[in-house]
Formats: C-alpha cells, structure tokens, sequence
C-alpha cells in the first residue's frame, strides 16, 4: 500500500502514558439482569488497548459505555477528567457491519464527508479533511466510487476513514475486521498498528480472536466472570515493530497467546451456573 500524501495535523497527544480515559467501578443492567460488575480501568494516551473475553461476557456493552451510546448502571467513564454521558468530539467509534454503516448511493468521498456536514466547518475544509482521512487509508485514488464498486476491506477502510476525518483522540473499534476473510484482516490489523503509530492516536479494540489481540495490543484487558468483571490486564511488550509472520512466531507471543486464551477459557460462558 502508499504511503499517505496527507500534511494533515492532529492533535498532539499529551504525555505518553497518562490517563486518557477512566473508567471506575462501571456496571450495567438491564432489569434483574447484571451484564457488567465492578470494572475499573484506566485507558493511557496513545495506547493499543484489546478487550477479549468469552463470547456473551458484554463485550460490546463496555464499548458501549465508554463511547456513550448508552448509560452505565453504576460507576462512571471520564475522558480527560470530564464525565462521559453522550459521545464526545475527541472520539470516534468503527463498528464491525461496514456494509450497513456507509450510504451506497454516496461516493467514497461523499461517505466520509457526511457526518462532518453536521459541524458548522466550511465545505471546502470538509473535502479537505475527508480527502485527507481516505489517504490515510490507501483510498485516495477511489475518491468517486461508490460502496458497491469496492471489496469488504476497502469498504471497512471507509468506514475507519470516516472516523479518522473528525480527527479523534481515541478510536473505539467493535469487531472491525470480523467480516472480512484472513487476508484481508491481516491487512487491516497492519493498517491500523500504522494509522496509530503515524498520527499518535489512542486505540480501543474489542475482539473475540486471541491473535489479533495479542498482535495489535499494548495492552490486552480479559473479561470475564458472572457479571463479568476485569479477570487481568496484560502487557504484551511486543514492541512498535510488528510483522504479521516475524512477531507471531516468536515465543514471546506464544506465550502471551496461551496466557490469554487459557484466562478467557477458565471463565463460565453465559448461562452456565
């Protein structure tokens, strides 16, 4: 793939390391039933985080909480200090369904421009600014295509260009290459290492295959337990180097492999006593 043409500036993160999003004893229910217990975490600025767990565990409500699409029960989620109750400017979230989230009557162009049209933002900054995410991307030479013209991975680029054009601090992302065939997901994991190394972004990823966990990941949170609950927080230590054959075949990863997938399966799945 290209290299990016972009000169776009993004925000500068501020010291590496420091608390960026916060999340403290969140809970949630739905009536009688408790989804998730007592969760804390703290999410370090310009950091890889992947949340796995088994299948059931509320993974997706988590990321639901954090972004604000939905209430917790109890506990709270700060971003920078500051309450978490609706979705905040400085994040954006990537769903795994890329084929229901873009228009198929607008152009690849059109797709990422949309919801910046919402902002008060002059028409030819809005072009500027989506052409600019599509680079970033590989996109840049299907600017006037449609959806329909492009395969499942370059759709899934879309989509993650649409949430790059609003310039976040911190992308969450659900499932985001679960659709497309191993090839492709590979691809898109490499994409997005280089979309957070090269523009200094924070990343939330949740996941339910082990080895994109372990590859992409600064840091893996486990889920798990009835409701489900933090079970560990692991460093993975892999460095910013990652290759797709050379760090998969390392024992370090291995190792980190087995040590998640025997966490997620010592957990009880959902409806277990």
């Amino acid at each position: 793939m290209n290299q990016p043409t972009a000169t776009r500036k993004f925000p500068e993160p501020r010291t590496a390391g420091e608390t960026l999003l916060s999340v403290r004893s969140l809970g949630k229910s739905y009536g009688a039933h408790q989804v998730l217990g007592d969760i804390s975490v703290d999410v370090r600025t310009g950091e890889f985080l992947c949340i796995v767990g088994p299948s059931g565990a509320g993974k997706t409500t988590l990321l639901q909480c954090l972004s604000g699409l939905i209430p917790p029960s109890s506990g709270s989620v700060s971003l920078r200090g500051v309450e978490v109750n609706e979705p905040p400017a400085e994040m954006a979230i990537v769903f795994q369904d890329y084929s229901r989230s873009l228009m198929p009557w607008l152009s690849v162009l059109d797709n990422v421009s949309l919801p910046l049209r919402s902002t008060k933002m002059p028409k030819a900054d809005i072009k500027k600014k989506a052409t600019a995410a599509l680079e970033e991307v590989g996109l840049a030479g299907h600017l006037d295509k449609y959806p329909w013209q492009l395969s499942g991975g370059m759709q899934q680029r879309v989509a993650i260009a649409r949430a790059l054009a609003f310039e976040p601090e911190i992308v969450l992302m659900d499932e985001p290459f679960a659709s497309v065939d191993a090839q492709t997901r590979s691809d898109l994991e490499d994409l997005t290492l280089r979309l957070k190394q090269h523009l200094g972004i924070t990343i939330v990823l949740v996941t339910h295959d082990i080895d994109e966990a372990v590859y992409l990941s600064d840091r893996v949170l486990v889920l798990g337990g009835k409701p489900t609950e933090v079970v560990d927080l692991i460093e993975t230590h892999l460095g910013d180097d990652r290759d797709q054959i050379s760090t998969k075949s390392t024992a370090q990863f291995a190792e980190l492999r087995a040590k998640v997938y025997q966490e997620i399966r010592t957990q009880p799945a959902p409806g277990q006593a």
